[in-house]
């Protein structure tokens, strides 16, 4: 028997939270190299430079820096997205006149993931925007654009609320919606997929595959997402980081001004970390949503 809608809200919630605690501590460093490229492009000769002169800097703590808000961040935001991706999946029912245990095709699934993308950008704007904030700290204060870095969660928290007010943490609000709205269709669509076609090989139900096929979804999902939106998140990276000098230009601006004066190339600079870390980092949230999900699930059968 199903669950109630309001306990199985709070199973997607929890599964949502697991999974994106396993998504950060898998590859946090890798992200990290990441934001470091998109924001300060010329400073670093590849990815392997990158983390090699974060380590030599500050040590292994450098790559690890942004830990505590991109757990707070992927918790938020992983909860409120596959709260929400199951609550959009019982709309699509409705609307299309289904029953509420009817298994939706994989586009409803992607569809459904979309719009729930929406309602988590909400939460992921402000925890993303410090994190940016904490990993490009130290190319801010070298390159001589901010004076004193800070160097701790509630410094950056201060300093936006002291100089932009509560308004500051949504800076790149629109571009981190512009991003999750096709990217979380390219990423639901793509694990529906691929869990499928595994499904049809292995001849067996979606839900009894194992940890390979979960994780080499998961991972498939997050390729085909950043693949999609990556300069979309580059812009977001840049607004996010770029804004605590002063008045930063939207969404538009921002992207017409890297793409005249830096090149296109500038807007996939740190592509590779990202596609590197996105097969242990998506694996690692898919495998700690649907296992816990599965383990709370059978709790109700």
């Amino acid at each position: 028997m199903a669950p109630h809608p309001a306990v199985q809200a709070v199973i997607d919630l929890s599964a949502g939270a697991v999974g994106g605690a396993a998504c950060v501590f898998s590859g946090q460093p890798l992200d990290t190299a990441k934001v470091k490229m998109q924001t300060f492009p010329t400073m670093y000769r590849g990815f392997i430079h990158c983390v090699t002169a974060t380590y030599k800097q500050v040590g292994l703590r450098g790559l690890y820096q942004g830990t505590t808000p991109a757990l707070m961040a992927n918790i938020a935001e992983n909860s409120v997205l596959f709260m929400s991706y199951g609550f959009c999946q019982q709309v699509i029912r409705l609307a299309a006149g289904l029953h509420r245990d009817t298994v939706l095709s994989d586009m409803q699934k992607a569809c459904a993931g979309s719009v729930a993308s929406i309602f988590s950008s909400l939460v992921l704007c402000p925890t993303e925007l410090v994190k940016c904030r904490l990993q490009a700290m130290y190319e801010m204060e070298a390159s001589g654009k901010i004076g004193k870095s800070q160097n701790t969660v509630w410094s950056v928290v201060k300093s936006i609320m002291r100089h932009e007010g509560p308004q500051g943490f949504f800076q790149g609000l629109t571009t981190t919606i512009a991003r999750e709205v096709p990217g979380y269709f390219c990423f639901f669509g793509a694990y529906e997929l691929s869990r499928t076609a595994f499904a049809d090989y292995m001849k067996c139900d979606k839900d009894d595959l194992g940890v390979a096929p979960i994780m080499f979804s998961g991972g498939f999902g997050g390729a085909c997402l950043w693949l999609v939106v990556y300069p979309m998140d580059c812009v977001k990276s840049r607004i996010q980081v770029m804004s605590m000098t002063g008045k930063q230009g939207g969404f538009f601006k921002t992207f017409m001004n890297i793409a005249r004066t830096e090149g296109v190339r500038a807007l996939y600079s740190g592509l590779t970390p990202t596609l590197v870390r996105t097969f242990p980092a998506n694996g690692a949230l898919f495998l700690g949503y649907e296992a816990s999900r599965k383990l709370m699930m059978k709790q109700f059968d």
